[in-house]
């Protein structure tokens, strides 16, 4: 393995993508309180998700985020990436958060098909 390689490899364990998409979120307690917000992703990978928001996310809190996916389901039915995780950051109006289980949902449930004559 060359050094460039190893370095590479040590620095991130997943590749970022610069993916500006509209996301919701919400904090996960065990109180009841509803807090939510919204915002758009800045980049996301495998790993985790930084996004903008105009509310402070401290850091240890668990969310739930639900960001519109840029592709479709049969290019028919829109898709959100639903992920769960924990703020590992916030500053600066952004915080990061790590991916700790994922699923893609469709959007919108689709028209029921007409009926065969």
């Amino acid at each position: 393995m060359s050094s460039q390689n190893t370095a590479n490899s040590e620095r991130r364990h997943a590749d970022r993508f610069p993916i500006e998409r509209e996301v919701r979120y919400r904090v996960l307690n065990k109180r009841g309180g509803d807090e939510a917000g919204d915002g758009k992703t800045v980049n996301m990978s495998s790993a985790g998700i930084l996004f903008t928001t105009d509310a402070m996310v401290l850091p240890g809190r668990r969310l739930e985020i639900a960001v519109n996916w840029p592709a479709q389901l049969n290019n028919q039915c829109a898709l959100k990436l639903v992920a769960r995780g924990r703020v590992v950051r916030f500053e600066g109006g952004r915080a990061a958060m790590e991916i700790q289980q994922y699923e893609f949902r469709t959007a919108a449930t689709a028209e029921p098909a007409a009926a065969a004559v």
